[in-house]
């Protein structure tokens, strides 16, 4: 039995797996060091005030506006050129962006790093998460994905630890090093063999992003495949990211750190994509987990809106529940991956989760105006409880893909 479980482990900790989590890792420090240096990063501008909030949300929506646009190149070219050149052609985009993005002075330049990030953000989750569905059997492709996921967003621990360690330039710096540094490793990681297989096929229709438009079913798995994930971006966009201001109209004892609030939900996150992925394989089924947790995401936000006079150290355990909560991602991706055959997989896996990520711009939007018209925490409960619905019902419209056999193509007419 030991020998078995070791076996087991060997497959699921094969390389590709851990080059996936790795990029993952540093994808996620990239992703999350905005929230986290925010206000020095603008107050070192000469911004303060009403404008740490208003110009924070013109530049998280400049990174989630590339992610969008970002996601869909990369996905198609996964389709077309193959999952790891774009997995590393992403990593090196964002790597450089994050080394730029510590040479910023103006708001202008900052805008446009980060949008340039954000497109090279878009596409290492996807093409990793294809990657590793498509080199493991079928019964331990929720470990391989538990593990990218699990590793992945510790990399948001390290961004705090960093922030709070060296200036806001130098996190950058540091970010982009790291990234550099993973590119070392595309030597020695082998091409999904199902892409390679699907490459012999000259008659094969690969990467066709419009496809999934125009064919009713397709667009149907692909829209519930987006909308089942809207909750996590809710939580980390609005939740988290303003969690200081959030701390103050609540009444919490203490100040609330935004690098602190990031550093507890991703550690919750760390526990529960660990969580959700084994619960996947225990109960053989992806949508009863997700049901599972997005009953946790409820409650955190329930429970986080209504902690007035709370002291600073409960708030972080609530936004750490939150994160917990919100860690289906790994098992949001695949399912969106196992949903579509291999000649349209990585245009879908790395869409999705980018175009989840891109909610964040209508969200925010729409918290903006409930804020000004209902209040903060009106404001937001009106906007979490609508993301909460939308999920749920596309939830209950989705296939199980647990026991699916991935190798196949999609037919175009």
């Amino acid at each position: 039995m030991q020998n078995s479980a070791s076996g087991v482990w060997r497959t699921v900790l094969s390389l590709p797996v851990v080059v996936a989590a790795l990029g993952y890792f540093v994808d996620i420090y990239d992703l999350v060091l905005f929230s986290i240096v925010r206000v020095p990063s603008l107050r070192s501008l000469g911004l303060e005030g009403q404008e740490l909030i208003d110009r924070g949300v013109f530049l998280l929506n400049m990174q989630m506006v590339g992610m969008l646009l970002g996601g869909i190149l990369w996905g198609v070219l996964g389709d077309r050129k193959g999952r790891l050149k774009i997995m590393f052609a992403s990593i090196f985009i964002y790597s450089v962006a994050n080394l730029m993005n510590g040479l910023a002075t103006t708001l202008t330049g900052y805008a446009l790093l980060r949008f340039v990030a954000g497109v090279g953000l878009a596409g290492e989750l996807g093409a990793g998460i294809t990657l590793v569905a498509e080199v493991l059997p079928r019964h331990l492709r929720g470990y391989g994905t538990m593990v990218v996921a699990s590793v992945g967003v510790s990399g948001a621990v390290l961004a705090n630890v960093v922030a709070k360690t060296f200036d806001w330039r130098n996190a950058f710096f540091i970010g982009g090093a790291l990234g550099l540094l993973l590119l070392v490793t595309r030597i020695s990681v082998a091409e999904s063999g199902m892409f390679r297989q699907m490459q012999g096929e000259a008659e094969v229709k690969r990467g066709s992003f419009l496809s999934l438009f125009t064919d009713r079913n397709r667009f149907g798995r692909y829209v519930t495949s987006i909308l089942i994930g809207t909750p996590t971006w809710f939580v980390v966009g609005v939740l988290i990211t303003f969690s200081p201001e959030f701390g103050r109209v609540l009444g919490v004892t203490g100040p609330v750190s935004a690098g602190n609030a990031v550093m507890f939900c991703y550690l919750g996150l760390v526990l529960g994509d660990l969580a959700s992925g084994v619960m996947s394989q225990l109960l053989e089924s992806r949508r009863r987990v997700v049901f599972i947790f997005l009953a946790c995401t409820a409650a955190g936000i329930g429970v986080y809106l209504l902690a007035g006079g709370v002291t600073a150290a409960l708030f972080y355990c609530i936004c750490g529940f939150l994160g917990f909560g919100s860690g289906y991602w790994a098992i949001f991706v695949t399912i969106a991956a196992e949903q579509f055959g291999t000649n349209l997989r990585a245009t879908v896996a790395t869409t999705v989760p980018n175009f989840v990520r891109g909610m964040v711009v209508p969200i925010t939007m729409l918290f903006q105006l409930c804020r000004h018209q209902y209040g903060l925490e009106r404001g937001a409960l009106l906007v979490g409880g609508g993301c909460m619905a939308i999920a749920l019902l596309s939830l209950w419209r989705i296939e199980e893909t647990f026991h699916k056999d991935l190798d196949y193509f999609e037919e175009f007419l």
